[in-house]
C-alpha cells in the first residue's frame, strides 16, 4: 500500500525518538500532528490540489472528510483511504494518509484485505456508484453481509463521469445519456435497499453541499464497528448537473429533506410543521395541528432496531412519492465483525495447535540429521 504521509519524519513518538516504540503504539492520545498540536488537525490530512471540475461535488466531500477525520483524532498513519475507479476514486491522492487507488470495482475488496492484515488501520472505503456499484456491486454486498469493519463512502452522482457520461446503476429510468441516448428502460439500484437486502448493519446519507450533515455521518460511521454504508448526494456538474438539487441547497433541504437521529421525533419543514406517522404497514405525512394530529403521534426515529422494516421505509422516501429525503443515520445496529472473528479464531485455533512458527512444526514430526 502506497504511503500518502508527507514529511513523515516530522511526526515524533511520544518520547520525542525519530523512531517508534512498542509503549508508543498504546498510546494513541499523545500522539502529535507535525505543528505540535495535541490533537489533528484538518490541515494534517490534507495532501495536493484536487484535479476535479470546478463545482464538483467531491471538492465538497473532501473537505468534510478532511475535518471529520480531525475531530475524530485518528492519525494519519492509522489511516488508510483506499478507492476504486472514477473521478470520486481519485480522493486518496488527495490524502496525507496511506492510501491506494485500485482497479474498477475492487476497493471493498482491497479494503478487507487490508483491514483483516491490519486491524489497527481505519479503513475508508471510497466508491462512486458506478465503481462501486456496478463491476463493484459484489464486492459491495458480501462486505455488507461479512460485516468487515470498514467505513464505506459511497458518491453518487447518477452517472459515469470518468468515461463521459453514460448512465449508471444508479440512474432514474427514463434517463438520457451517451449511452442511452432515448432513455434508459431499466430501474435503478438504490444504494440503501441493496444494503439492507445485504443484511448490512449501518447506513446513512448526506448531501455533498451539507458540510454538518456529512462530518457528522461520517463521525457515526467511524463509531460503528462493522461496515459502515454512507451514501453522498452529489451533483456532477458536467455530466448530470442538478441530479439533487432539490436538496443540494440549505433552503431546498429545509422543503425536501427531514434530518432523521436516533431517539427523536421525525419532524420536517421549515418550521418542523410536518412529520412521519405510522399509515399500515408504511408511513405518511401528516401536518401538526391538523385533523387532530399532535406531536405525540409522530414516530420515533429508532437506528439501533434490529428490524429494518421502518428504517427501510426511511431510506426509500422520495419527493417523487410526496415524502422528504431521509438525511442522517437511518440503521446503527451492533453485529460480530468479520475481521475480529478472524483474529479471534486464528488465537483459538494457535492455542490448541502443538507448534506457533514453522520450526516448531518441524520437530511435531520424526526428526533424523544426515552427517
Amino acid at each position: 500500500m502506497e504511503s500518502n504521509i508527507n514529511n513523515n519524519s516530522n511526526y515524533s513518538s511520544p518520547s520525542g525518538e525519530a523512531r517508534w516504540g512498542a509503549s508508543d503504539i498504546n498510546n494513541n492520545s499523545n500522539y502529535s500532528s507535525p505543528s505540535g498540536e495535541a490533537r489533528w488537525g484538518a490541515s494534517d490530512f490534507k495532501k495536493g490540489q484536487p484535479r476535479w471540475c470546478p463545482g464538483c461535488g467531491d471538492h465538497f466531500f473532501l473537505a468534510s472528510l478532511h475535518k471529520a477525520l480531525a475531530e475524530i483524532g485518528v492519525a494519519p498513519y492509522d489511516t488508510a483511504v483506499i478507492s476504486g475507479i472514477g473521478c470520486s476514486s481519485r480522493l486518496p491522492h488527495y490524502m496525507a494518509t496511506y492510501g491506494m487507488n485500485t482497479i474498477h470495482g475492487r476497493a471493498a475488496a482491497i479494503a478487507t484485505g487490508a483491514k483483516v492484515a491490519n486491524p489497527r488501520l481505519t479503513i475508508w472505503q471510497v466508491s462512486g456508484d458506478g465503481d462501486g456499484l456496478a463491476i463493484g456491486g459484489n464486492h459491495f454486498i458480501h462486505a455488507n453481509r461479512r460485516n468487515i469493519d470498514l467505513n464505506m463512502i459511497l458518491l453518487n452522482n447518477r452517472i459515469y463521469g470518468l468515461t463521459k457520461g453514460q448512465y449508471s446503476p444508479t440512474s432514474p429510468r427514463g434517463f438520457v445519456s451517451k449511452s442511452s441516448p432515448y432513455g434508459t428502460v431499466e430501474d435503478p439500484f438504490r444504494p440503501a435497499e441493496l444494503c439492507f437486502g445485504a443484511r448490512g448493519h449501518f447506513f446513512a446519507r448526506a448531501v455533498a453541499t451539507d458540510t454538518a450533515g456529512t462530518v457528522e455521518v461520517l463521525k457515526a460511521a467511524y463509531e460503528h464497528k462493522g461496515a459502515s454504508v454512507c451514501e453522498i448526494l452529489q451533483n456532477c456538474v458536467i455530466f448530470n448537473n442538478g441530479t439533487h438539487d432539490l436538496v443540494y441547497t440549505k433552503e431546498g433541504r429545509k422543503k425536501n429533506a427531514i434530518y432523521v437521529r436516533h431517539g427523536e421525533k421525525l419532524v420536517f419543514g421549515e418550521n418542523n410543521e410536518y412529520g412521519l406517522v405510522q399509515d399500515g404497514f408504511g408511513v405518511k405525512v401528516v401536518k401538526i395541528g391538523e385533523n387532530g394530529v399532535t406531536l405525540d403521534d409522530i414516530l420515533v426515529h429508532d437506528a439501533h432496531c434490529q428490524d429494518n422494516t421502518l428504517q427501510l421505509k426511511l431510506a426509500m422516501m422520495t419527493p417523487e412519492d410526496g415524502f422528504p429525503i431521509a438525511l442522517g443515520v437511518i440503521r446503527d445496529v451492533e453485529a460480530p465483525t468479520y475481521d475480529a472473528a478472524v483474529h479471534e479464531q486464528i488465537a483459538e485455533v494457535s492455542a490448541q495447535k502443538k507448534y506457533h512458527n514453522f520450526t516448531e512444526l518441524l520437530e511435531t514430526n520424526d526428526i533424523w540429521e544426515v552427517k
